[in-house]
């Protein structure tokens, strides 16, 4: 009697512990939070900078999430991957929720085409996918993407990203990865008060408002953008701000976080280049998009050939002085984009045919900087090459062409008639090309020793001869940033889309990216460099051991299950037999 009582003791106390441990858990994990990512990639582990935005969230940031219904495996594992990261940002921040919707629920054909025009109209842009059934294949229309809403704002987000010449899975792969940076992006240019200010030069022949039509206004969703004509303002770039009232201290800043300036045609006189140079020296950012060569299609259409000259821009010694050499060449490329040309005439009607344009290199990133990482092909148009300078401020090459390319120094003759035959592909042997730099780091004035008179008797000019740390871009295609236009209506198309072949191109992302580079700095893009590695089985073998593997899959366990029953049998036998 005694023993059993002793039993029961020990047994209640052992429920006792074990209550007090779980207690004490629950009260120190309260306290306390903490999660632990044991896979091998970490990639559930946010990044300083996404912790920062979504902690900082102070009111509901809602995601309508359209990846909902009867997809492929492929959208499945998209869906989970979207649901893991949204719960990760809630367990950080209660205020994130979120609810998965499927578009094409409703049965009736009228509503369903009703929501699908609602969702291209906020942004979202469709996929039509083709889904085995019992009785065949079957279409499938749908949107994935989220639309996300804080307060009154709200911004699309596509969740997909397309990519030329990249298998299926890699594609996915690469989405997942982004996913991250995309929604953090979202969060924080939602949650931001006050937008940064950014401006396109004029003046000079850049690309006017109707050719950056599409690109000013999906940048016009997170930041203000103008349009700004230098005219010799000195310090038109720049602003006092004052910093102490007693003693009337003021401190000068750029005016705009950042500046664009698009294929500019004509020369940028002393006082306008001076003005951009003190811009950067106190710490302004620039986006050079820069065509050193004048070529055009315009030239060709009639005559067939036209020769590709030198533009006087005088922009030149001031870039090298940055960092980069501009040069007068033009690169070829085997890997071009195709434009059309009529080749004939079939029942009354002009025949149209697709030839590669060696002048149009298509580009894509190669770079694991977070700028271009995994970005879809980018089209340029008469491009250039760049050289970097020895020494002064960091330079990463954001863009190269493929190694079948080949350098033209202007002037050089362009002829359609290249196309009538087989290029020479000993010709075309490289080597690559750089076609776009990242420059970062404290750069010299290039007005340092020789200020123009007109400028030096300017006494409110606060001259500076070496920059604060800051950042630009230089990319040798102007024809980057520029939209095309409906051959019939006249209309604007979204950057990056050529009607011709309908394919959308990464420009428009690659300018969002250096952009978004530029203005908030590296440290919330860098997220894009999360790699989630691509664990794929091996068909070959599945194919071939096929049979192996379901026996495997089905006795194993079978097994294991015999084998512990087996053993409970036996220690209970022996147990009891005592």
């Amino acid at each position: 009697m005694k023993e059993k009582r002793n039993i029961k003791s020990k047994l209640l106390i052992q429920l006792a512990l074990v209550i007090l441990i779980i207690a004490s858990a629950n009260y120190i994990s309260s306290i306390v939070f903490t999660r632990f990512d044991l896979t091998a990639e970490k990639r559930y582990t946010l990044s300083d900078e996404t912790l920062e935005i979504v902690k900082n969230v102070d009111d509901i940031v809602y995601f309508r999430v359209y990846l909902e219904g009867d997809f492929p495996a492929g959208f499945k594992r998209l869906r989970r991957e979207t649901m893991e990261i949204l719960d990760e940002f809630r367990a950080y921040n209660k205020n994130i929720q979120y609810e998965f919707i499927n578009p094409s629920a409703s049965s009736n054909v009228k509503e369903r085409n009703e929501t699908y025009q609602l969702l291209v109209q906020q942004g979202l842009n469709p996929t039509n996918l083709q889904v085995k059934t019992k009785t065949g294949m079957d279409q499938q229309v749908i949107f994935p993407g989220c639309i996300i809403t804080y307060r009154d704002n709200e911004i699309p987000v596509e969740l997909l990203d397309a990519q030329i010449n990249t298998p299926p899975e890699a594609v996915l792969n690469n989405s997942i990865q982004a996913l991250e940076f995309k929604f953090a992006n979202a969060i924080h240019k939602l949650t931001l008060r006050n937008k940064p200010v950014i401006a396109f030069i004029e003046g000079h022949g850049e690309l006017d408002e109707r050719e950056t039509y599409d690109i000013a206004q999906t940048l016009s969703k997170d930041y203000a953008v103008d349009r700004f004509r230098l005219n010799g303002q000195i310090n038109s770039l720049l602003k006092r701000r004052l910093v102490d009232t007693a003693n009337q201290e003021y401190r000068i800043e750029p005016k705009y976080s950042a500046i664009i300036i698009a294929r500019p045609d004509s020369l940028f006189d002393g006082k306008d280049r001076f003005i951009i140079d003190q811009y950067i020296m106190y710490g302004g950012k620039v986006l050079w998009l820069i065509d050193p060569v004048f070529a055009s299609m315009d030239s060709i259409q009639n005559r067939e050939m036209t020769v590709a000259v030198a533009k006087p821009l005088d922009l030149q010694s001031q870039l090298f002085t940055y960092g980069v050499k501009l040069n007068n060449d033009l690169v070829t490329d085997l890997v071009s984009a195709p434009i059309g040309l009529r080749t004939g005439q079939v029942g009354g009607k002009p025949r149209i045919d697709f030839f590669n344009w060696y002048y149009f290199p298509l580009v894509t990133p190669t770079s694991q900087h977070p700028i271009v990482r995994n970005l879809n092909a980018i089209k340029t148009q008469f491009v250039s090459s760049i050289d970097t300078t020895i020494g002064g401020v960091k330079k990463t090459a954001l863009l190269h062409t493929s190694p079948y390319s080949r350098v033209m120094p202007a002037p050089a003759v362009i002829n359609l008639g290249i196309l009538r035959q087989e290029p020479d592909e000993r010709l075309y042997r490289g080597p690559r090309e750089t076609i776009a730099v990242l420059l970062e780091g404290e750069f010299l004035s290039d007005f340092r020793n020789r200020i123009p008179p007109e400028i030096a008797e300017n006494k409110e000019i606060g001259f500076k001869e070496q920059s604060v740390k800051t950042e630009m871009i230089v990319i040798s295609d102007g024809d980057m940033i520029k939209n095309q236009f409906h051959i019939r209506d006249g209309y604007r198309l979204p950057l990056g889309y050529d009607q011709y072949t309908r394919e959308t191109y990464g420009n428009k992302q690659f300018i969002l990216n250096a952009l978004s580079y530029l203005v908030d700095g590296p440290g919330l893009i860098a997220s894009r460099v999360k790699d989630t590695r691509l664990r794929l089985l091996d068909k070959t073998k599945l194919n071939n051991d096929k049979l192996l593997w379901q026996i495997v899959n089905i006795a194993v366990p079978l097994l294991l299950i015999f084998i512990l029953a087996v053993l409970m049998i036996w220690s209970r036998k022996r147990k009891y037999s005592r």
